[in-house]
């Protein structure tokens, strides 16, 4: 009898042991994705001030958007968290209106230093975007983690919670009305 009390309570503590490992695994594995993130964000910030000095030579409408853009990219640096993936989903709405913008401007899409840091710009933002997409796969596995038995017993022991996953705005679902672009 005691030694199958033992083997209970052996038993108990492996599982309890494999969870709590599991859990740490799927934070870190959160962390890890959201750092990538932070690497890619880091990239396009510095982006920013050479597409920003590039544009304002040819856009006197878009100024608003430009300060705005560069305004973003200052707060976004010292952000963290919820904050930090706020400023950031701003960034990428005002990058995209100026590029609807760029439009209006044939001679700035014909310059060599826009278009190379367009492509660099897009590249960036492609990649952003695939890190977003592993960074909600690893969240969500996290968060099921965290919310399902009995493995949110033990996250709610190690004082786990849910965390907030990348997601588009209702901004970010409308179309981008080109002609205010101009009158603003």
């Amino acid at each position: 009898m005691t030694g199958l009390i033992i083997l209970g309570v052996i038993t108990l503590l492996v599982v309890y042991l494999l969870i709590y490992n599991s859990l740490v695994g799927k934070k870190n594995q959160v962390e890890q994705a959201f750092s990538s993130i932070d690497v890619l964000l880091k990239k396009r910030c510095d982006l920013i001030p050479n597409l920003v000095a590039t544009v304002k030579n040819y856009m006197q409408f878009e100024q608003k958007t430009l300060v705005e853009v560069t305004r973003l990219r200052s707060r976004a640096i010292q952000a963290q968290g919820d904050t930090r993936i706020d400023l950031e989903n701003q960034i990428s709405r005002a990058i995209g209106n100026i590029m609807v913008a760029v439009e209006a401007y044939p001679e700035l899409k014909a310059n060599q230093n826009f278009i190379t840091l367009q492509e660099s710009l897009n590249e960036i933002e492609e990649q952003i975007s695939a890190a977003r997409r592993f960074y909600n796969s690893a969240v969500t596995d996290y968060n099921n983690a965290v919310e399902m038995f009995p493995t949110n017993l033990v996250a709610s022991q190690m004082n786990y919670r849910l965390r907030r996953l990348f997601e588009a705005t209702e901004q970010d679902r409308r179309n981008v009305d080109v002609g205010s672009l101009f009158n603003s």
